[in-house]
């Protein structure tokens, strides 16, 4: 059998330096599943739904220093389901290639089985859709997808193979080489602005975003940059890992409802710059601060792609840049600062420190979480992975948990529910041997906590947390707000497994906390080096809506 259009687009993954690929197996890419035989440096993952898989790939594209998490999925039902990690991908600006199986040309426009147009079904979800219906396309289109996912504001690229192309010949068409990444830089005269206003300020405040993560060196440059310019830095939403939390120049995170008090002082800011920060409602504390679309303080916005920049929000300074080169272009020049400006930074730290102090309140109805996730930070590893699903929950985590330099965090920042167990599966393959953990609520464990499975298959071993509170926490949460006195149960609460046991079933082991005294001996044990993942089912109370608030009994 000779070279086939399936082992071209194999051997165009392996030129991208794919080395994982995440897919639930379906018989329209039949023919790329079987190149990958002949292409060992290519690990296929077979996950047990495609929203895990797309999850998994998002994690992926975010442990990857900018290179895209690829995923691979069927027709209709298959894209469909993966659409959660589309979604997450493009609104977190994660670099991600989704690999479809079409149905046959021949079969095209006939409403045949499970047939979509992808182009319009993706239109608003991906940065481009890419049909390939000639051989001659495959390769080219595999170069365009992930030059256009790692350009500019990362994102998701779907391209598209029907299944009768894949076995097509492909014996004398060329692999299209690799796209040399045109990375954009600021120019002098922004330096001079920007350094300009970073002398003159008294109380900037530097919000680091999601493009500024790599790996450790460029973190190292963000700290070594806090401290020549004396300048506070506070890591946003969903990368709390950016900037060392105990680290003196620390501002606290910027995520979901800022505590009011933190908010108060980082309202005095005179200069905001949002460094690799795309800005969202989330970060801007719904578009308030800063004010949408004109600042009430100067704003300089460093993201490295202009269609971002002033699109919301008016810059008075907008770099479009790789936010790692403004920070190496300032490194390079003498730094300047009003002599009042360490007051500025230690107030700001010594709010962090007091509403972060590990305390909590026994709470009458279940384990206040707080305990535990205080038990955790004691116990996390130094280069430990922890990865959380969205919900209330993550505000015990975001409390609790700090983050030190060599730890990384992943999450889905636009708030997708099941994120949590299939990050943490892929962080766990991808980094064999470290201590990964999953914090996942009773409703997003049941969604994806299936991947468990997956973990058992390729010999990963994360920890996966379930603050079971008996609720969809939330929305229990909003509805009370909104509706105040009305009841909510019925649209909110859960009945649940043993889920220590329904971990036991898929081969991890499995623990209970049902009171603060099993806290410190289950984490021991969980947490130690292990071989298979565990689950530790922890009986949360609800009435301890979040880390901060708790509702009357």
């Amino acid at each position: 059998m000779g070279r086939s259009v399936g082992r071209l687009v194999a051997e165009s993954l392996a030129a991208q330096g794919v080395d994982l690929m995440y897919c639930v197996p379906g018989e329209s890419f039949l023919g790329l599943t079987d190149a990958l035989v002949d292409v060992p440096q290519l690990k296929l993952v077979v996950c047990r739904h495609e929203g895990g898989a797309a999850y998994m790939a998002v994690a992926d594209g975010r442990m990857r220093a900018g290179k895209a998490g690829v995923c691979l999925v069927s027709r209709g039902p298959g894209v469909s389901n993966a659409m959660i990690g589309l979604h997450t991908a493009h609104h977190d600006a994660v670099p991600m290639v989704l690999l479809i199986g079409q149905v046959e040309r021949r079969e095209r426009g006939r409403n045949a089985l499970q047939e979509h147009d992808y182009g319009k079904l993706l239109a608003d979800i991906t940065k481009a859709v890419i049909n390939v219906d000639l051989p001659s396309q495959a390769s080219e289109a595999m170069a365009r997808a992930f030059h256009l996912a790692e350009s500019g504001t990362p994102g998701p690229v779907a391209v598209v193979f029907p299944e009768d192309v894949l076995d097509e010949a492909a014996d004398d068409l060329p692999l299209a080489r690799p796209r040399p990444r045109a990375t954009p830089g600021p120019s002098p005269a922004q330096m001079d602005d920007l350094a300009q206003r970073l002398a003159a300020a008294q109380r900037p405040l530097v919000l680091v975003g999601g493009a500024m993560d790599g790996p450790p060196e460029t973190l190292d440059s963000l700290r070594r940059f806090a401290e020549a310019w004396s300048l506070p830095v506070s890591p946003t939403h969903r990368r709390p890992h950016l900037f060392d939390s105990h680290h003196a120049n620390y501002a606290g995170y910027v995520g979901n409802r800022v505590q009011p008090r933190l908010m108060a002082e980082m309202r005095e800011a005179d200069l905001l710059v949002a460094l690799g920060e795309r800005m969202t409602d989330v970060v801007s504390q719904s578009w308030t601060w800063p004010t949408a679309p004109d600042p009430q303080m100067p704003f300089v916005h460093v993201w490295p792609d202009p269609s971002e920049l002033n699109r919301v929000w008016r810059a008075d300074l907008a770099i479009c840049a790789d936010p790692a080169a403004v920070v190496a272009a300032l490194l390079e020049r003498k730094p300047a600062y009003p002599s009042g400006r360490c007051a500025w930074i230690a107030r700001l730290h010594a709010i962090h420190r007091e509403l972060t102090v590990p305390s909590w309140e026994a709470a009458p109805d279940g384990v206040n979480f707080a305990a535990v996730c205080v038990g955790v930070a004691e116990r996390m590893a130094a280069d430990a992975v922890l990865t959380t699903d969205a919900g209330n929950f993550t505000s015990f985590v975001h409390r609790h948990i700090p983050f030190r330099p060599g730890q990384i965090f992943l999450g889905s920042a636009v708030g997708g529910m099941g994120a949590g167990m299939p990050m943490a599966v892929a962080a766990s393959i991808r980094h064999p041997g470290r201590q990964v953990i999953a914090v996942a609520g009773d409703g997003g464990a049941l969604m994806t906590g299936n991947e468990i499975a997956t973990a058992m298959r390729h010999g990963a071993s994360p920890v996966l947390l379930i603050p079971d509170n008996r609720t969809y926490g939330s929305i229990g949460m909003h509805h009370e707000n909104r509706y105040p006195g009305r009841p909510f149960a019925n649209a909110a609460d859960l009945v649940n497994p043993d889920f220590a046991a329904w971990g036991r079933a898929f081969g991890a082991e499995g623990f209970t906390i049902r009171t603060e005294d099993d806290i410190g001996p289950v984490l021991d044990a969980a947490l130690a080096p292990r071989t298979v993942p565990a689950v530790v089912h922890v009986h949360a109370s609800a009435l301890q809506v979040t880390a901060f608030r708790r509702r009357k009994g």
